[in-house]
């Protein structure tokens, strides 16, 4: 059972024991009410905001429902929705933790999680995207998972809706919708910033001080395996391992008989949170040790797409590319569109740096900008950039100092700030 299982368990119980509290208790039952209140408005504010910071994360959420629902004619849209759900969420949960216009708020809600609920459940059986993205990338759940959660949520919810009434508020109607407001501002001035730049905080396993080297290989599982034996006679259970056998006491191990074999997990497998990264050139030749693992400053231009690029950035980036080649820095351009389609970009551009074929869903979370440009050094990632905002190469020198010590850091053990 995982922590993430444990916890939403947990969360179910106290749902629960809340309700009991509403249903039975005249004394608690404001407090039922303002703690369901309060456990709804952090869970909300902390959902909108994780998918607030990641918006373009958001949006090829919303492209694999599409897809996995036979809609791509709904993927231009996927933009203006990803911003209309993590914004409603969060001014939605900032209303219920500030008790703002909660009998409003309420209707609100009890139709969001009844929607979100019978979604989700529709989800967990069909299982058309593994995960829901409902916490984006910060907190990854399955879609079994995502329900049981909105189980809980949705007694939270009931709660405060059937208790709406009692919920009273001292702030004018003024105060309440400078409440509301403010929240909306927040959350608006969060998500254009993230979508114009990068996200303030990247829960991808490209963030900096992340060694890519480490992020390509599955972890494994290591378990403990019991060989449980009957004694023929007296049905004495033994168990043993296979190094504890007692087999070359043949006397006493035929007075036994094999049941059964006992498996306790001690590391669970988890697959490399880093897969289907294989960087390619013209003739499918691979280059990720070169390249990835290139022991000096390794600059990687990438893009998903290179016909949706920004193409305004290029002589920039034509420039700084001549300087690292005269420093013996490396620079190489990774897409996911195919070699005709890169030929014809660089000849328009003026691109004299290599480029090679990445797949494009696994470079869609190295960066989120069309282009962006990413700092290695011996598989460790030093900096990461929008287009908007790529360096020239003197600002690029004048952080060398600030790198040498991360890597400093990250060799010595040290997590990255």
């Amino acid at each position: 059972m995982s922590a993430i299982l444990i916890v939403i368990i947990v969360l179910i119980a106290i749902a629960f024991a809340d309700f009991l509290l509403y249903a039975f208790s005249k004394r608690l039952r404001k407090f039922s009410i303002h703690f369901a209140r309060i456990v709804l408005g952090l869970v909300f504010i902390f959902s909108g905001f994780v998918k607030a910071v990641d918006p373009l994360g958001s949006m090829y959420k919303f492209d694999d429902y599409f897809m996995a629902f036979g809609m791509p004619w709904l993927m231009p849209a996927s933009l203006i929705m990803g911003f209309f759900l993590f914004c409603s969420e969060f001014i939605i949960g900032f209303c219920f933790l500030f008790n703002v216009k909660m009998k409003f708020f309420s209707w609100i809600m009890i139709l969001y999680m009844t929607f979100f609920t019978i979604l989700t459940i529709i989800l967990a059986v069909k299982n058309p995207v593994s995960d829901c993205g409902c916490f984006g990338d910060a907190i990854i759940l399955t879609n079994w998972e995502t329900f049981y959660k909105n189980v809980s949520l949705l007694i939270f919810a009931l709660i405060v809706f059937w208790g709406r009434n009692i919920i009273k508020n001292r702030f004018p109607n003024v105060t309440q919708y400078g409440i509301m407001f403010i929240g909306f501002a927040i959350i608006l001035w969060i998500s254009v910033y993230c979508y114009r730049h990068l996200p303030l905080m990247d829960f991808m396993p490209w963030k900096v001080g992340n060694k890519i080297s480490e992020k390509v290989v599955d972890t494994p599982e290591i378990a403990d395996i019991n060989l449980v034996y009957k004694h023929k006679e007296t049905g004495e259970i033994k168990k043993w391992t296979s190094k504890t056998l007692p087999y070359q006491d043949t006397a006493y191990f035929k007075q036994f008989e094999f049941v059964d074999q006992e498996k306790t997990v001690i590391q669970e497998y988890k697959p490399a949170p880093i897969h289907d990264f294989m960087v390619d050139d013209v003739n499918k030749v691979n280059h990720n040790a070169d390249i990835i693992g290139n022991p000096g400053y390794q600059f990687l231009l990438i893009s998903h797409d290179i016909s949706k690029a920004e193409k305004s950035v290029f002589p920039v980036l034509n420039v700084f590319f001549e300087q690292c080649k005269e420093d013996t820095i490396g620079f190489a351009a990774l897409c996911g569109s195919d070699f005709s389609t890169i030929s014809n970009f660089r000849n328009e551009t003026k691109a004299a740096y290599e480029f090679y074929t990445v797949d494009e869903t696994a470079l869609k979370s190295v960066v989120r900008s069309n282009p962006g440009l990413v700092l290695l050094k011996n598989g460790l990632v030093l900096d990461k950039w929008a287009w908007r905002d790529i360096p020239n190469f003197k600002e690029f020198k004048d952080q060398l100092p600030g790198y040498e010590k991360l890597i400093e850091k990250s060799a010595a053990g040290k997590p990255s700030k």
